[in-house]
Formats: C-alpha cells, structure tokens, sequence
C-alpha cells in the first residue's frame, strides 16, 4: 500500500513513500560531513576517488567508504574511464538542490541547547 499526500504548492504532485524515502537517503548522507562536502564538490564537477581524498584531507579508504556510502543512497554514480573511475552527481536536479540547500540558514540559540538536549520551543 502506497500512501500519498498531495502537496499543498503543486496540487498536481503527490508525495509517495518513494519520495520519503529518498528525502531520508538524502539526510542520511548530509548528517556527515565528509559526504557533505563530497556532493558539494561533485555539484561543481565530476572527481576522481584520489583527487577528492587530497582535496578534502582524508584517506583514500575513508574516501571509498564514503563515495560506497553515497551510491548506496543512489546520489553519485561511478564512470569507468579507462584505468581511472570518475564519480558524478546521479541525478542532474541535484546540484541545483544542494546549492539551494547551502543557502538556507538555520540559528540555533545556544543557551538553549546542551548536553541534556534542547529546551527550545
């Protein structure tokens, strides 16, 4: 059973679990910060494992670990060019997405928030 809800600003769309569902992929990869900032940069092009490890300061392995993690979600793709894999955005609506999302600013009072969690309302 599929449940739907109709979306309030485009009356013609449904959301369908298939939608929550990649809403929650997308969430699960930016609750890391390498992963984050692996999809930051493949919005501006695609990366090569080794660059993208250099660039960002981490090991190869960790880069491996992350970029399995992030097809698992099916938001970057792998591009076997010859010797070398090449890793992209997956889908072209990303990128756009991504740059909106960095736009968004969120304050968090941090005197309401703690150790014993937050008290804001």
């Amino acid at each position: 059973m599929v449940a739907t809800q109709a979306h309030p600003d485009a009356p013609n769309e449904t959301v369908t679990l298939t939608h929550t569902a990649a809403l929650a992929r997308l969430g699960y990869a930016l609750s890391d910060e390498t992963r984050a900032r692996v999809l930051l940069m493949l919005r501006e092009a695609p990366g090569s494992p080794s660059d993208m490890a250099d660039a960002l300061g981490v090991s190869r392995q960790v880069m491996s670990n992350q970029l399995a993690c992030l097809r698992g979600c099916g938001l970057v793709e792998a591009v076997p060019e010859g010797r070398r894999t090449w890793y992209r955005l997956a889908d072209p609506h990303l990128a756009p997405a991504l740059s909106e999302l960095v736009k968004l600013v969120v304050v968090v009072d941090p005197s309401c928030c703690d150790d014993e969690g937050c008290g804001c309302s």
